[in-house]
């Protein structure tokens, strides 16, 4: 999907079944509006966390992941996106069922983005089958120091699977750039 928009308070994108590509897109929401189990790749995107229009909400979350286990071949990867909102406190995602894979590549975050950054669900046990990634994230809310213990910084060589098209097969079902002709 390029240049699309998806607004929504809660469950924005069912991001389901396959493989994914989301570019230049523009998504808004409060809770887990970015659901499901798929391996997808989002690339250039703008993602706005909004707040509770009745104020009643005061902590918002981007991602819902929904792997079962770490046999599953499934994740998000989110590449040069950038998170802005006007909830007060943004993590980036929540281990909804018990093995989710979420990676943030040169994201930039502002100041919301809460230190811990992500949430075991309130089942500490996630804690040890969680997998989420940074990988050369920026701004005030990319604060590594400060980051839940299941909450990785990313190497090089741990970070490359998760920055190509090949994440997604892209080679095998996304078009090739036009060439102009000579």
């Amino acid at each position: 999907m390029v240049g699309a928009q998806a607004v929504s308070l809660r469950d924005t994108l069912c991001d389901d079944r396959g493989n994914r590509f989301f570019k230049d897109c523009h998504i808004r929401g409060t809770i887990d509006f970015i659901f499901g189990s798929v391996t997808s790749l989002y690339l250039n995107s703008k993602i706005f966390v909004e707040g509770d229009p009745e104020g009643g909400l005061e902590m918002a979350i981007i991602i819902a992941q929904v792997r079962e286990s770490s046999s599953e071949d499934t994740s998000y990867s989110f590449m040069h996106d950038r998170i802005t909102r006007t909830a007060k406190d943004v993590f980036w995602g929540r281990a909804w069922k018990s093995s989710p894979r979420v990676v943030y590549s040169y994201t930039e975050m502002d100041e919301s983005v809460h230190p811990g950054e992500c949430s075991s669900n309130r089942q500490p046990e996630r804690a040890e089958t969680v997998y989420y990634g940074d990988y050369k994230c920026m701004g005030k809310g990319a604060t590594p120091v400060t980051r839940e213990k299941f909450v990785k910084q990313l190497s090089d060589a741990e970070a490359e699977p998760f920055l190509v098209l090949d994440y997604v097969e892209g080679t095998k079902w996304l078009l090739p750039p036009p060439t102009v002709p000579k």
